[in-house]
């Protein structure tokens, strides 16, 4: 039997052990703990929170902003503000429309300018009229222009006893889309529309000063005579350099007048203006080619549709890719505009017009799953104060060509500027941690700044994003610091 003295000496052996073993938990509970710490890392702001402290600077008393984020590999939203608001998309529009372009014109689609005769050409003679028919190329230049001339004259051309007709029969007369700003005349970003485009339907100046107490040097690019300049500049020894080059807009005419004063050490620099009734500019071009070419001609140039019995002599043709490259990497006005008018050719009856093609990207909308009824669509730039559209809708198309046309995906995400790279985001995010994986569309208007498109996140995920900022006075340096510092919070997202 076991005695009072024993059971106490066992139960105080018991404790001392299992306070042992206490200490020892504690002291391996205290190095975990103490390496833990010495690998510790702060942990993140959650997301949503770091987006959100963005909103309290004084930016965003007065001015708005509507976002949507989407984890496309996930499939899944990550966030979401003020996303249904509708808001002016500036340059973003193109984004509908370079997406309706390829889905409904198809990838192979080609821009076509051809050239026509009638009557008969015999021994070089074309006893008959040349016809050029415009098919809304936004792309063609100068130099296609030669090529296309060049092939008249392999055609056996030599002599033209008749005239030269431009047929711009494919779209209506409006020269401008509804809601561009007067004022913005005469900037090339704002080109006369017509079916038959060329240079941008714009003329670059060149100007270098020239003799003390002489006229500026001007000389325009291409060489025409379809201007009249105005040269009442002064180059001067020493003072302010004042010289003032632009279009006479105001009196809807192409007299380019010259004013104020240049100092002899200033550099050659170039400007560029738009063009009025660029029809005409096209075909006097197009005249002057003829002639330095060696081809006879003196009749008149107008316009006229072309007749059933012409014969074509050539089509100078060109891939919808490129036009919509440019379009997006150039945020290019006059390409989205022609994107938007060849939609409603190739889905109904000339003339083509910005109504009819608003049609085909209702379309798209509808096919993404929104109501085109929500919004209002008036060109297919976005320079048209009127246009009005949210985050949601960007959003929605971005992730209806990532999840259902995964053909044509690569051709829209390959088509918009990279951040640090090239087109409108060449001098953005470079030295960000986003440099070379924004694939976004940019959209400037005065008082409105967006940014919109695909990027590729840390952990390899593809997110589809819009970010809508309107509304403030000034630059537009603080809506893009504000895009910026988004896109590297999503970048970093877990």
């Amino acid at each position: 039997m076991i005695s009072v003295r024993e059971n106490i000496s066992n139960i105080i052996c018991d404790l001392v052990n299992l306070q042992k073993k206490i200490l020892l938990f504690l002291l391996i509970l205290l190095l975990f703990i103490l390496q833990a710490c010495a690998s510790f890392q702060p942990t993140p702001q959650p997301f949503q929170n770091r987006i959100d402290s963005l909103f309290y600077s004084d930016f965003f008393k007065s001015s708005q902003a509507g976002i949507s984020v989407y984890d496309l590999t996930a499939n899944k939203p990550l966030f979401q503000h003020n996303e249904k608001l509708l808001l002016r998309p500036a340059s973003n529009q193109k984004i509908l429309t370079t997406a309706a372009g390829y889905l409904f014109l198809g990838e192979d689609y080609k821009f076509k300018t051809s050239v026509y005769h009638t009557g008969e050409v015999k021994d070089s003679i074309c006893n008959g009229d040349i016809y050029i028919v415009g098919g809304l190329d936004p792309d063609f230049s100068s130099h296609d222009l030669d090529s296309l001339v060049s092939k008249i004259k392999h055609y056996g051309i030599k002599e033209i006893r008749g005239n030269l007709y431009g047929d711009v029969s494919a779209m209506d007369s409006l020269f401008w889309g509804e809601g561009w700003m007067w004022d913005d005349d005469p900037e090339p970003y704002a080109a006369y529309l017509t079916s038959l485009n060329i240079n941008k339907n714009s003329v670059q100046i060149v100007y270098e000063p020239g003799e003390i107490g002489k006229e500026a040097v001007i000389e325009l690019i291409p060489k025409t005579n379809f201007f009249q300049i105005k040269n009442s500049s002064l180059t001067i020894d020493t003072g302010k350099t004042t010289i003032r080059i632009t279009r006479d807009w105001i009196n809807r005419n192409n007299t380019i007048p010259v004013k104020g004063n240049i100092t002899r050490t200033s550099k050659r620099d170039t400007i560029s203006l738009n063009v009025f009734n660029p029809t005409f500019y096209f075909l006097n071009l197009m005249k002057e080619s003829i002639e330095q070419n060696g081809i006879s001609f003196n009749g008149k140039v107008d316009t006229l549709t072309l007749p059933i019995q012409a014969k074509k002599i050539f089509s100078f043709e060109r891939n919808i890719e490129s036009v919509i490259t440019n379009t997006n990497k150039a945020s290019d006005n006059l390409s989205a505009e022609m994107i938007l008018r060849t939609l409603a050719l190739n889905s109904s009856n000339k003339p083509a017009t910005a109504a009819k093609g608003i049609r085909l990207i209702d379309s798209l909308i509808t096919l993404a799953g929104l109501n085109p009824k929500n919004y209002r669509l008036v060109d297919g730039s976005g320079l048209s104060n009127y246009n009005l559209i949210s985050a949601e809708l960007l959003s929605e198309i971005l992730k209806y060509y990532y999840f259902k046309k995964t053909d044509l995906f690569p051709k829209l995400l390959s088509s918009f500027p990279i951040s640090g790279v090239d087109g409108t985001l060449r001098n953005r995010m470079k030295e960000s941690r986003v440099f070379k994986r924004v694939h976004g569309k940019t959209g400037t208007l005065s008082g409105v700044s967006n940014l919109s498109g695909y990027l590729e996140s840390r952990n390899g995920h593809i997110i589809a994003f819009s970010i809508l900022i309107q509304n403030f006075v000034g630059t537009s340096v603080q809506a893009r610091s504000v895009q910026e510092k988004l896109c590297e919070i999503i970048f970093e997202m877990n």
